[in-house]
């Protein structure tokens, strides 16, 4: 009988986060400001740990390069994905990440570029992203990002409960404070910071910037990607989908509203799952596993049905057509 594969999920104190983690999502923080739940993660600065079944103790990088049969006998020789929620107690820096061709060059080996996209499981009222830039040319970004000319650089988006937004490689952006959202990446961890609000880190020291970086990789002129947002049911069930192929070549992902019964098949080798809301079962391979808000695992090659039942939502991904 294969199982799905629950994870132990790996947390990150942040700057910028906070608490709410623990009191949004019942999470068993240690102590300080944690910004990051790195909650389907097979990445090397914070790989989860497989709590259940034939593989348990394992940590998923060590699954998917030792256990192909449970992924489909992918090629890549890194889990190509990275889910995580993220509490914005305060804003994070202005950033943006490379694309792959660029993290291959400029980081260390094995590193992905990073695209990435946000469900909004909350925003405060008045809360809005950085998205985008007003720069016509290189050199006019390079000169307002020297000169620090945020103000008219940096494009302000609003922002709401429910929204979905998609972030290509290349794209400057920021959550800000008030935001907490469920991240669905590339398995990347490189960031590259053109503004930190002149903030100070435990050491007494501004965090480092990655200006030239920044102006290399930074797509010119910004533009936002057109989405082709849909809604399907099917049994119970209510399903979006917010970005699959051709928009998004790294990942799908669908948000699954539930309130009875809901009969699947695979769309892909595996599939990740997190429930932000509600409570309920998978059933799959005869037995009845329970689920409530927080917890997040894969559903393997060899389950090719399964069925959920109850009240919840979860945002649901599968590695898109590069993987």
């Amino acid at each position: 009988m294969t199982e799905p594969i629950f994870l132990e999920p790996v947390f990150h104190e942040k700057i910028w986060g906070g608490r709410k983690l623990a009191t949004d999502f019942g999470y068993d923080l240690p102590d300080g400001k944690i910004g990051e739940v790195w909650a389907i993660s097979a990445h090397p600065n914070g790989p989860d740990t497989i709590a259940n079944g034939p593989l348990k103790g394992k940590t998923l990088d060590v699954a998917w390069r030792e256990n192909q049969e449970y992924f489909g006998h992918q090629k890549e020789k890194v889990f190509p994905l990275l889910t995580k929620i993220l509490d914005a107690n305060d804003s994070l820096s202005v950033q943006v990440h490379p694309d792959d061709a660029y993290a291959a060059a400029h980081e260390r080996p094995g590193e992905l570029g990073k695209t990435e996209c946000w469900y909004v499981i909350s925003a405060e009222p008045g809360s809005y992203l950085i998205y985008g830039h007003h720069a016509k040319t290189r050199e006019e970004l390079a000169d307002m990002i020297h000169r620090g000319d945020w103000e008219h650089l940096l494009r302000k988006v609003p922002v709401k409960t429910g929204d979905f937004v998609y972030v290509p490689s290349g794209t400057i952006h920021a959550l800000n404070k008030g935001i907490m959202v469920l991240e669905t990446q590339q398995s990347s961890d490189t960031t590259y910071r053109l503004y930190d609000y002149d903030r100070v880190g435990a050491d007494g020291k501004k965090r480092e910037l990655h200006l030239q970086q920044s102006i290399d990789t930074t797509t010119v002129p910004s533009h936002d990607p057109e989405l082709n947002i849909t809604k399907t049911t099917k049994d119970d069930a209510t399903i979006t989908t917010f970005v699959t192929a051709p928009i998004s070549k790294f990942f799908s992902v669908y948000k699954i509203d539930l309130d009875g019964k809901l009969n699947q098949t695979p769309t892909a080798p595996y599939t990740l799952v997190s429930v932000l809301a509600g409570a309920g079962t998978i059933e799959a391979d005869g037995k009845s596993y329970p689920l409530k808000k927080g917890v997040h695992f894969i559903i393997p090659n060899q389950i090719k049905t399964w069925t959920f039942t109850g009240k919840m939502m979860m945002i649901v991904s599968t590695p898109g057509a590069e993987q």
